[in-house]
């Protein structure tokens, strides 16, 4: 069989729908928090990632006042800006960067092309949600997880809020968590979110799911849990939107954006893994009674099954 120079089998007839391949193009890892925090950034800062994104050989050798003067901004606008995307200051994100830029990168897959036959697009679809875990992975705050287990762990109730396509989201957490055994809701109607979040009290936890970060019903339902006491919790893909300010406890996403489908479509697998985690952590750490609630609702649901 013949093997082209790039490493691909040349089509012959039969064998393009088997031979589908997508080109990988190698991104940093470090990039990922820089580019899931862009559309919250002020205009200043956005000077200072954009030069980040362009010449990220070049960055290792700049100091804070080199970076600064070369975008026009300054010192503190570079530090805020690095500790916006999670590290301490410029430094620990210079090191960061310079190891991703060593290591083997995160491969980000093409987007999807007018020719692309329906294998490619498969390829593409599946690479670009496996490729939303591994950043996630990447900007999700192992402490922030441990304090949303805690939390949920320790619930006297529990309210999921969500709207349009983060609904089914909450539903599934909704699910997830009821089969432990903990008292909990999913609201997906901003009026009943208001009302509901407006009764919760210290020892209750309202989960907000928005990709955006910016639903009014969410964050405002969210801001009236928090004044009422509850620990508040957002998942979301935009680590400086208004969700945030609200949030005691923020889990971020990570998602790339491709032809016909938003970073919202790839990021939703990653909403819906990080929701996994929680179900498991809390069933983790209350062993006994998640395996005998989970039991129990498995037993009252054996009869609805064929």
């Amino acid at each position: 069989m013949r093997v082209e120079p790039n490493g691909r089998i040349p089509n012959t007839p039969g064998m393009a729908m088997k031979e589908a391949r997508v080109d990988p193009i190698k991104v940093p890892g470090s990039f990922v928090r820089l580019q899931g925090a862009y559309p919250g950034l002020r205009a200043a800062e956005q000077r200072v990632a954009d030069f980040i994104l362009k010449h990220p050989d070049e960055l290792i050798y700049l100091t804070v006042t080199e970076l600064a003067e070369r975008t026009n901004t300054s010192e503190s606008t570079v530090v805020r800006l690095c500790q916006k995307i999670g590290y301490k200051g410029y430094q620990e994100f210079k090191i960061v960067l310079a190891r991703d830029l060593v290591e083997p990168t995160t491969e980000i897959y093409a987007a999807i092309e007018a020719g692309d036959d329906l294998p490619t697009i498969k390829n593409k679809v599946f690479q670009a949600n496996a490729q939303a875990l591994r950043d996630t992975i990447e900007v999700l705050d192992d402490e922030q997880l441990g304090r949303a287990v805690d939390a949920l762990a320790s619930a006297r109730r529990l309210e999921i809020y969500g709207v349009g396509g983060s609904s089914p989201l909450a539903l599934d957490a909704y699910h997830k968590f009821l089969k432990l055994g903990l008292r909990s809701i999913a609201l997906s109607d901003g009026d009943l979110m208001a009302m509901s979040s407006s009764l919760l009290r210290a020892d209750d936890v309202a989960l907000g799911i928005s990709h955006t970060g910016a639903s009014r019903d969410v964050t405002d339902a969210l801001a009236r849990a928090k004044a009422s006491g509850a620990t508040t919790i957002c998942i979301t893909h935009r680590p400086s939107s208004p969700i945030t300010k609200v949030s005691d406890i923020v889990l971020v996403t990570a998602a790339q954006q491709t032809a016909f489908r938003s970073d919202a479509s790839s990021s939703r697998i990653a909403q819906l893994t990080i929701i996994d985690t929680l179900y498991v952590g809390v069933a983790h750490k209350n062993h006994d009674r998640a395996l005998e609630m989970i039991e129990r609702t498995r037993q009252a649901t054996a009869a609805k099954r064929y």
